[in-house]
Order: C-alpha cells, then sequence, then structure tokens
C-alpha cells in the first residue's frame, strides 16, 4: 500500500466514525486528535491545549459524557454490547488480511484500572496491581477491562509491536475475565459482517484462559483454534482405551490414563516433534524444541462438557548456543478447536509469542494515552473513555506508514530501524503533522455565548460512597475425620 492509499484509508475511517458518533461528533474527534497527539499530557482536561482542539476545556467532559448514552438505565448493558459490535465492525472493515500465514491472529487480555480513591464509583473491587516492591501484596482497588485485540502480521523482523482493539469491555465485581473474554470472542466470530466469521482464526490468551470457563465457551466454535499457556501443575487424560467385548454397560468411561505435566514418566513418546531457531533483535539466536501430543482431555464442570474438545499439548524448550535451556522451566501451550492440527508447531509457537504485544499496548495506552488516568465518579463516563483511547490507538495504527522520524537529539545515535512502519510514540509524536496532510470532518465550533449557569438556589445532593466489593474466598476441601 503506498503512502496515497494509506492516506485514503484513513480519511475514509475518520469519516465513517464521524458519521457513526451519535451525539458531539465534532468534539469527539477533536478530542481523539488532541489524544493521539498529545504524548506529554498527564490528564485528560490538558488536552483542551493541544492545538487539535478546537474547543474549550468544557467540551472535554462533554464529548466524554455525550460518546455513548443509553437510552434507558434497564437496557443499558444491552445497548452497550450493541456500540461495542458497531465499533468492532468499523475497525474490522480495515484490517490487513493475513498474507503470510493461514489465519487471523487474536488475543485477549485483561488491564487494570486503578482508583482507589474513588470512593463515590460504583462497583469497585479488590484487582491485580504490578508492585516490585518484595512481600507486599500486588493489590489494589479500582476496575478491570477486558480486550480482545487484533495482531498483526510483521512485514518485516524489525516492525514496531502493534495491536489493534477491537472490544473493550469492563468486567463486572461478579463476573470473571475469563468468561467475559470467551464472549467476546464468540461475539466476533459469530458476527456475519466480521472477517473472522467463516475463517480460520487463531486466539491467543495467558495461563488464566486455559480454564475451563473459558475453553468450555469458546470449543463450539468450528474455525477457531485457542492457544493458550498452562501452568505446570495441571494434570490431562488421554483418550479412553476402546471396550473389550462390545459396548460396556453403564456410564461411558470419558478419559484414559492422566498426563501429569509435573511427571515425565507420564509423557511417553511425543505425536509430533519440531525443532527451529530465531533470532532477537539484539543478534542472539537461539534453538526451540517442540514436542506435541495429540488427543488429550481435561476435566469438565457441569454444562461445560470438556470430553467433547480434545486438544494437542506443545512443550516448548529454548536452548542457546551451547544447547543449554535458556529458561528454568518449559512452556506447555494448549492447541484447542477442530481445525488445531491445520497449524505446526512453529505456527502454534510464534503465535503465542505475538500475545505479548497486547502488553505493550496496555503499556503504551497507560503512559501515553491516559488510559488510567481520567477521574471521574460515573461507570459509564469511565467506560467510554475506554472506548475512546480504543479509537485513538486505532487511528494511530492507520498511520503508522506515514508518520515521520522526529528524533530526539539523544536518539540520533541509536540504531536506526529498516522497518517503514512507525511505533505508536513515533506516530504519535507526528500525528499533528499527519492531520494538516489528510484534515479533519469535524466542523470548526461556534461561539455560542455564555453559559446562564446553575439556577440560583439550587443545592446539590452529596454522592453516596460505595463499598468496595469483596468476593468471598473459595470453601477449601477438608479432608472427613476419621471415625
Amino acid at each position: 500500500m503506498d503512502t496515497q492509499e494509506t492516506i485514503s484509508q484513513l480519511q475514509r475511517y475518520r469519516e465513517e466514525l464521524y458519521l457513526l458518533l451519535p451525539l458531539r461528533r465534532d468534539a469527539v474527534l477533536d478530542l481523539l486528535d488532541a489524544l493521539s497527539g498529545s504524548p506529554h499530557a498527564r490528564s485528560p482536561v490538558e488536552l483542551s491545549l493541544s492545538p487539535l482542539f478546537r474547543r474549550e476545556y468544557g467540551s472535554i467532559r462533554d464529548a466524554i459524557t455525550h460518546f455513548f448514552q443509553a437510552s434507558n438505565p434497564q437496557q443499558a448493558p444491552a445497548e452497550r454490547r450493541v456500540w461495542e459490535q458497531s465499533l468492532a465492525r468499523l475497525i474490522a472493515r480495515y484490517l490487513p488480511a493475513p498474507q503470510r500465514r493461514p489465519f487471523w491472529l487474536l488475543g485477549t487480555d485483561v488491564v487494570p484500572i486503578p482508583r482507589p480513591f474513588a470512593q463515590t464509583l460504583e462497583d469497585l473491587s479488590y484487582i491485580y496491581q504490578p508492585n516490585p516492591l518484595a512481600g507486599d501484596k500486588p493489590v489494589t482497588i479500582g476496575h478491570r477491562y477486558s480486550v480482545t485485540a487484533f495482531l498483526p502480521e510483521q512485514e518485516h523482523p524489525d516492525d514496531p509491536s502493534w495491536a489493534v482493539p477491537l472490544i473493550v469491555r469492563r468486567v463486572r465485581s461478579d463476573e470473571k475475565a475469563t468468561v467475559v473474554g470467551a464472549e467476546q470472542v464468540v461475539t466476533l466470530l459469530q458476527d456475519k459482517q466480521m472477517p473472522f466469521h467463516q475463517q480460520l482464526s487463531v486466539h491467543v490468551g495467558d495461563s488464566a484462559y486455559s480454564a475451563v470457563e473459558h475453553l468450555g465457551r469458546v470449543g463450539h466454535l468450528p474455525n477457531l483454534v485457542t492457544v493458550t499457556r498452562v501452568a505446570e501443575n495441571r494434570v490431562f487424560y488421554r483418550q479412553p482405551a476402546s471396550p473389550e467385548g462390545g459396548r460396556p454397560q453403564g456410564h461411558p468411561t470419558w478419559y484414559g490414563a492422566p498426563f501429569n505435566l509435573k511427571d515425565p514418566q507420564m509423557w511417553g513418546t511425543p505425536d509430533v516433534t519440531a525443532e527451529t531457531t530465531f533470532t532477537t533483535k539484539k543478534g542472539r539466536t537461539y534453538r526451540v524444541h517442540l514436542q506435541g501430543w495429540r488427543n488429550l482431555l481435561m476435566r469438565g464442570k457441569r454444562g461445560l462438557p470438556m470430553q467433547r474438545y480434545p486438544f494437542t499439548l506443545v512443550r516448548a524448550v529454548v536452548l542457546d548456543e551451547q544447547g543449554q535451556p535458556v529458561f528454568k522451566r518449559a512452556l506447555w501451550l494448549i492447541v484447542m478447536g477442530a481445525r488445531r492440527d491445520e497449524l505446526s508447531l512453529w505456527e502454534v509457537w510464534e503465535a503465542y509469542g505475538q500475545r505479548y504485544e497486547l502488553e505493550h499496548y496496555f503499556r503504551f495506552g497507560k503512559q501515553r494515552l491516559l488510559m488510567a488516568t481520567f477521574q471521574t465518579p460515573e461507570v459509564e463516563h469511565e467506560e467510554n473513555w475506554l472506548q475512546i483511547v480504543q479509537l485513538a490507538s486505532v487511528q494511530l495504527w492507520l498511520g503508522r506508514k506515514l508518520a515521520g522520524a522526529h528524533l530526539r537529539p539523544w536518539e540520533r545515535y541509536l540504531p536506526q530501524r529498516a522497518s517503514p512502519i512507525a511505533s505508536p510514540s513515533q506516530v504519535q509524536r507526528d500525528w499533528e503533522g499527519i492531520i494538516r496532510r489528510i484534515g479533519t470532518p469535524a466542523r470548526a465550533p461556534k461561539r455560542r455565548g455564555k453559559s446562564p449557569g446553575r439556577a440560583k438556589g439550587t443545592r446539590l445532593t452529596r454522592r453516596p460512597r460505595r463499598p468496595v466489593v469483596k468476593k468471598p474466598s473459595r470453601a477449601r476441601k477438608t479432608a472427613a475425620s476419621p471415625a
């Protein structure tokens, strides 16, 4: 795609997004441009100082409030799902079809949004918060958001990490993130307007998504292959042996011999092996030894019969030039889906390795797109802000081939990338120049005079303080005492 085609694509996306916005579309689009081109802003209100935001600072809150508004509070969750799907359909129209690999690659992960001082915010719960101090619990108070993103192919080995978020959804305190992630995947693959509907798609996730609650809800999708990491303390099962002497009476046997990941004597000979090499960006070459055991099973739960969904278990060991393991522990991966045999072991390894681009997206979103900076006592406004950040990252991705190299003085001596693709931070630095080239469909603001303000004598009621939702601890199974 040449430069003119990239400009036309970005212009079409912005025009379609402009028409899709229900209210305050001019202010919302200016807010998106200010967010996309302000890497040094410390709070959303500082975006009003950007030359790309042609309105006063009060329009920041107005644009966020009217980005999405439900017509009925009782129907708000359902209407929010319809709005999420509309945004996903818009973004999916601009996704490039896979060329080098025969499948679409998706990834899901959860990002914590800390709000420890928002005492009036609803549905706060205890969430994970990374903490480098030893002995201190990595816990804070806030919300969690599940993000399902498209992971594009890398055209060049030096291409920077990009993730295109398709659905951003808040995980309520009474929900599990793995269940919400399964709902997002089902929404994308069952939508006939999505390019993934009838084509092979691979979904990658960390070890949390190897739970039955997630795999049992996506295993029925015919064109989906799920690749998740699995903890090394899990126990799986082989296929049961065929009964002798005809069909036995009683309940059928679903599971065969156990496959304990901690006991190498239970593994047996792998069904398939492969070995390949890869070179890091620092020039180090490593060798990867891959082993695969096919048609294994995991135990299910009531309503989630996992004996219907056999999978391939992959073990990966990274070796250095001397043949010694680079990491203390091997990497175990589950490959589940009706079309899992269409993927080679190397494609499984490479697809899972691209999952870490979601981590880069979360880091860039928090450091440069103010993902966790917006302070509001309204849950709906916080959800609107996370979706505005989503759209800002998408248009930065669409402009990745238009950004120039604006190097700082100390960056002139760094190794230059051979890739023509700019990184997210480089696109954000040059976004103001990109907008000057492509223009904007948003109209300039009109002066409306001074607002009459709040009526004299109005008294505002104090917002109620909300308790933090604390989930009950799981009941531990204790052995029965001897009689």
